[in-house]
């Protein structure tokens, strides 16, 4: 799961330090998700889910299928 944190953000050229304004949060809290030495809050799924327009399913590595599903 943590790889593909990382493997979404350098596709699109981001910085840990732009992802983590994004989540209103420091830069070194983010790198723990990447890292996987921290779990993520489901509020951060989301948002993460949001932002690269995938499913939280493709975050957490359930599926490799990257489309979101239609929201309700």
């Amino acid at each position: 799961m943590y790889n593909r944190l990382r493997e979404l953000r350098e596709d699109r050229d981001l910085t840990q330090t732009q992802i983590a304004k994004y989540l209103n949060m420091s830069q070194t809290g983010y790198s723990q998700y990447e890292i996987g030495r921290n779990d993520i809050p489901t509020v951060i799924l989301i948002k993460l889910s949001l932002f690269y327009d995938v499913s939280v399913d493709y975050l957490l590595n359930i599926t490799n299928e990257m489309r979101p599903y239609k929201r309700a």
